[in-house]
């Protein structure tokens, strides 16, 4: 049984991963800078599993203990979900940002590059790193990063490929497109849209959501994560993506439609966010040619299964706050 150590067990793609590693019959160990939140949070708490274990450290404040128990654990793979990941918000506190997507990131890589036990590291990292673009762009597209957050993200994805070059450390990266799916964060599109239109509350969409992205269900993410885990390319970069275009607006019309409302009666338009990108579109064909991965949950579906996630979990959900809460 491999043991799989995910960093950032608690973000909705961290905790949907975990799930996923535990139904294939991994041994998994957790880690996170904050408590467990509620269970509607954390889909590997949706199962019955046994073999996954739970800490509670920050790559920022306790690298050593995050070490000792690599060392003590022995994964054969480490996955890292953990960044600063709010775009709009970097711009607030980009000191925050840069400490831990690429200070604090950069010293834990240097801690598993020095163990002979690692079969390989997962870096998750984002298209944000290319900025806006036209087109379907393939992994090779010229970083062009506009925001602090996604220099941050570049510049730990770059000192990756000198520790590849340089020590033979066998990494493998993965950007997504706009992942979603049951157990989100609230204050994401998708999740805060169907609560603000359940609650009765106005939707700020900024910018009047002409910005266009690509949403990928987050369960067919971790099936390709799963893939390029076991079988990628050391040195290579994966995207993971439909071929599915739609804009906020459109998206937020969907969500109106589905939840039988008015998007007049639910939603105000309000200005752009400071840097935010027009668009990026991932080209996944490396990794559908290379390990046969192929999406197969479609937009419509996916949010039928986030309306259902949020009307069973609607009193539990209610009382979380909507908005970002940010942790130096």
């Amino acid at each position: 049984m491999d043991t799989v150590l995910i960093v950032g067990s608690n973000s909705f793609s961290g905790a949907t991963f975990a799930d996923y590693a535990l139904q294939q019959g991994a041994q998994v160990i957790g880690v996170s800078r904050s408590p467990e939140p509620v269970d509607a949070f954390l889909p590997y708490k949706w199962h019955d599993h046994s073999n996954f274990s739970f800490y509670q450290l920050d790559l920022n404040r306790h690298l050593d203990e995050i070490t000792r128990l690599l060392r003590e654990r022995r994964p054969a793979y480490v996955v890292n979900f953990a960044a600063q990941s709010m775009v709009g918000e970097s711009w607030q506190n980009p000191g925050d940002w840069f400490m831990t997507n690429t200070v604090s990131t950069v010293k834990f890589h240097d801690e598993l590059r020095k163990v002979d036990f690692l079969r390989r590291y997962v870096h998750v990292s984002t298209p944000e790193v290319y900025g806006s673009c036209s087109g379907f762009v393939s992994e090779d597209f010229p970083f062009n990063p506009t925001t602090p957050y996604a220099v941050s993200r570049a510049a730990a994805d770059m000192s990756l490929r000198t520790f590849r070059a340089v020590y033979g450390f066998p990494v493998v990266t993965t950007r997504a497109a706009n992942v979603y799916g049951p157990g989100q964060q609230l204050y994401r599109i998708i999740p805060r849209t169907i609560l603000c239109i359940l609650l009765g509350r106005k939707l700020q969409l900024h910018g009047g959501g002409v910005s266009t992205r690509s949403f990928i269900y987050m369960d067919d993410v971790c099936d390709a994560t799963w893939r390029i885990m076991q079988n990628g390319r050391d040195g290579q970069t994966y995207h993971i993506s439909t071929d599915e275009v739609i804009s906020i607006r459109e998206l937020v019309e969907l969500l109106c439609r589905k939840l039988d409302v008015k998007f007049e009666d639910h939603v105000e338009c309000v200005g752009e966010r400071l840097g935010k990108d027009s668009a990026y579109h991932l080209d996944s064909s490396r990794v559908r040619r290379e390990l046969g991965w192929q999406d197969h949950t479609r937009l419509d579906q996916g949010i039928d299964a986030c309306i259902a996630w949020v009307r069973k979990n609607f009193e539990e959900l209610k009382v979380q706050p909507l908005d970002y809460q940010h942790k130096p």
